[in-house]
């Protein structure tokens, strides 16, 4: 979801529009409708349909007749009418998908106390709205403190203004009955405005805040999701799911509901699936069922005196066991069939464009003092095989010295 005024800035920063979900072309808004039905137009001598959807803070949508038969178009300001005085909204739907709209809601066209579209909001009741919007998070701020003063188990998420500031709607959580009269009559006497308490739940409390799931994307319920099904552990179970609670649970604390998405998909799966509790009987022992893969139609079974060793069977091969079972015949082993099942792998991947591996990281760097070493062996080395024909010469030389003597104290010997 984004609007062109939530285009990028300078050095590739996001800008946003910053209207806080009151964005005029409603593409940043939530639970927004689009209209696939503006380029048509209507055939001849029909009317169009006399009644808007107009949105207020947050996700709260209601429906409106124009008996003014203004020309509306979808991120008009308009006010409406309101239990007392008139209240601001934007208009995020008009024409024939709106009937489609309150047909799904269960909302009658046909109600002559459908409330009314007075007029289009004026500059007046803008500036009015948008200064009472400003002052929301002050005051929730301070009933949340007058609220822990007097001590009550409940817990303020959100407040919305009136457009005219006569009223304030604070939407509230808790686990068991509050009894705030008190903490109305202070925040009465606080804000100087006429108060209403609602309690929602924690699905719809997470859907008027908003905010990232677990799967880096915008929370389901408050983008497109309006109808809140209850999700039970079963479905996890029946998606082979661990049932971890943190991992199962959404911010609102409850099972997350996309649990539900697949729900159906595993459902048709299973209907021709042997049950985990399934036993075969073979003339080596009896078998349990360990695991499944619901999608490859596979079943692992090991024997009850050897549980470590698994043995892979077919969903057709184990009800083909379990026929014979039926009519009390025993298989010989699961050994026979398992023969067949042995399907060598492909590669997906080859490395055909010389990558390099994932893990040439890894490896531990070698230290330099080993290179060191060895240079310096590699040195001394050449010394000493340097020095070895140095020492066979000077020896060599020593020899003929001697033998010069030798020969020098004969030839005295002989002349004297």
């Amino acid at each position: 979801m984004g609007c062109s005024s939530c285009s990028t800035a300078k050095d590739g920063q996001p800008r946003g529009c910053k209207n806080n979900g009151t964005c005029g072309t409603d593409g940043c808004n939530k639970l927004t409708v689009f209209d696939w039905l503006s380029n048509m137009s209507l055939p001849s001598g029909e009317k169009p349909f006399d009644c808007v959807e107009v949105r207020f803070k947050n996700s709260r949508k209601e429906f409106f007749r124009n008996t003014e038969n203004l020309s509306l178009s979808i991120g008009d300001v308009v006010a409406t009418q309101a239990q007392s005085g008139h209240d601001i909204g934007m208009v995020t739907l008009v024409g024939e998908l709106v009937k489609v709209q309150m047909k799904r809601k269960k909302v009658d066209a046909q109600d002559k106390s459908l409330a009314k579209v007075y007029r289009k909001a004026t500059q007046n009741d803008i500036d009015k709205w948008q200064k009472c919007r400003d002052r929301e998070e002050e005051i929730k701020k301070r009933a949340r403190e007058i609220a822990i003063i007097l001590k009550l188990q409940m817990k303020i998420s959100d407040v919305e203004f009136q457009g005219d500031g006569s009223k304030a709607t604070f939407y509230y959580t808790a686990e068991e009955r509050v009894d705030f009269r008190q903490l109305i009559k202070d925040m009465a006497k606080a804000f100087g405005i006429r108060i209403e308490m609602r309690q929602i739940g924690y699905r719809q409390e997470a859907q008027r805040l908003g905010g990232i799931g677990s799967c880096g994307r915008e929370l389901c319920c408050s983008t497109w999701l309006t109808d809140f099904r209850s999700v039970s552990t079963s479905a996890a179970r029946y998606q082979q799911l661990s049932l971890n609670p943190q991992k199962l649970a959404g911010q609102c604390g409850k099972l997350k509901c996309c649990l539900n998405y697949e729900l159906d998909m595993y459902l048709e799966a299973l209907k021709d699936f042997p049950s985990t509790d399934t036993k075969l009987f073979t003339e080596k022992g009896l078998a349990y069922c360990q695991k499944t893969d619901i999608f490859k139609e596979l079943l692992w079974f090991s024997y009850k005196e050897d549980p470590s060793n698994w043995h892979v069977l077919t969903k057709e091969q184990v009800h083909e066991i379990l026929e014979k079972n039926k009519k009390k015949e025993k298989v010989s082993s699961l050994e026979e069939y398992t023969a067949d099942n042995f399907v060598k792998e492909e590669k997906v991947f080859e490395n055909v464009v010389g990558q390099d591996s994932l893990t040439r990281f890894d490896r531990p760097k070698k230290s330099r003092n080993r290179k060191r070493n060895r240079n310096r062996k590699n040195k001394s080395g050449n010394a000493k095989v340097q020095t070895q024909p140095n020492n066979q010469n000077n020896q060599n030389k020593g020899n003929q010295t001697k033998n010069k003597r030798r020969n020098n104290k004969k030839r005295r010997q002989k002349n004297g």
